[in-house]
């Protein structure tokens, strides 16, 4: 079990953003660094994603879904199902440890105040 009181050293070094989403897959929260590039585009990638699993549940019954690896030429993203919508992070496209079970585990676990507190992050 990971400690939910702040972000785990050991992936959060890793993250450049995080996001929230409802279970519609509409956006709620972004988490940009304090410092550095805060564009949000990757973000809409992730909703076009979510809104492609909707598509696919209604459609051909797809069920069980647990999350999503997105790999791109600049960003990679891991979008986890959570009890109450989705959450996403943002990490450089070679991120080494984004597939990993434990990564996948560490970010189901993520809430938007772990981001909220950390001193590296912002709402925007």
């Amino acid at each position: 079990m990971y400690n939910t009181d702040h972000l785990d050293a050991k992936f959060a070094q890793i993250v450049l953003g995080a996001a929230t989403f409802d279970l519609s897959g509409l956006p709620r929260e972004y988490f940009v660094p304090r410092t550095g590039n805060h564009q949000i585009t990757w973000v809409q990638t992730i909703f076009q994603v979510l809104g492609i699993r909707s598509l696919l549940a209604s459609s051909v019954k797809l069920e069980g879904f647990s999350h999503a690896i997105l790999r791109g030429e600049q960003y990679s993203a891991l979008v986890v199902k959570q009890p109450n919508g989705y959450f996403a992070i943002l990490t450089a496209p070679d991120a080494p440890a984004l597939g990993d079970t434990a990564m996948i585990a560490w970010t189901k676990q993520l809430n938007a105040n772990q981001f909220k507190k950390n001193p590296q992050f912002q709402v925007v």
